[in-house]
């Protein structure tokens, strides 16, 4: 029978469902992973990665073979070095855990936080990761107006008018921009993101927090 709580001594709602997949090379490895999550309240285990909300991975020393897709990924591995974090954080990372660290508590809290968005990393692997971070905005982004979020400034300038209601004339006057330059960045826009319309933009914008 499903999870339930009881609201009010009446109302009756299921406990969100979150799906899990475990991955490691050593089968036996992943075998006590998914021991330790059965039974786990508020979560499914899949075998399919593709269909899950949380990938439990367990890395590899050069943190190879990361599982794809969209789902966040809760990785377990000894403290990688400032390179591989970037392959991961490619491949969703959400929560690292140190494989000293391991429980069931431990792993229930992860799945938690990267079912909710919420990131947890070590301390020193945050610093590393900012230190990156602002490298890569120094050298690769700032001098082509790149921002972190992946939009030029005037791209972010002129979704949040656009957001606000304002057209093409009075975005313009706003930004001092002439009309065809805000169409043109429009334009960019789209093409490069694949979407269909302003109003997509500014859904896209919104839904994905860049503005």
């Amino acid at each position: 029978m499903p999870n339930v709580t009881r609201l009010d001594g009446a109302a009756r709602t299921r406990r969100p469902v979150v799906r899990v997949a475990v991955r490691a090379d050593d089968p036996l490895t992943r075998a006590g992973l998914i021991g330790e999550l059965q039974g786990g309240p508020g979560i499914e285990l899949l075998d399919d990665a593709e269909d899950a909300d949380v990938v439990v991975a367990v890395a590899g020393p050069d943190l190879d073979s990361l599982p794809g897709g969209r789902a966040r990924l809760v990785l377990i591995a000894d403290r990688p070095r400032p390179a591989h974090l970037w392959p991961a954080i490619e491949h969703g990372l959400a929560v690292l855990v140190p494989r000293g660290e391991v429980t069931t508590a431990r792993l229930l809290r992860a799945i938690a936080d990267a079912h909710h968005g919420r990131g947890d990393l070590p301390a020193d692997q945050l610093g590393s990761l900012l230190r990156g971070l602002t490298r890569l905005h120094a050298e690769t982004l700032a001098p082509r107006d790149l921002t972190l979020s992946g939009l030029s400034r005037r791209e972010t300038d002129v979704l949040r008018l656009l957001a606000d209601g304002l057209d093409t004339a009075e975005i313009a006057t706003r930004l001092t921009y002439s009309e065809r330059t805000v169409k043109n960045i429009v334009h960019g826009l789209l093409t490069r993101l694949g979407l269909r319309n302003r109003t997509h933009a500014v859904a896209y914008a919104l839904r994905h927090e860049l503005i």
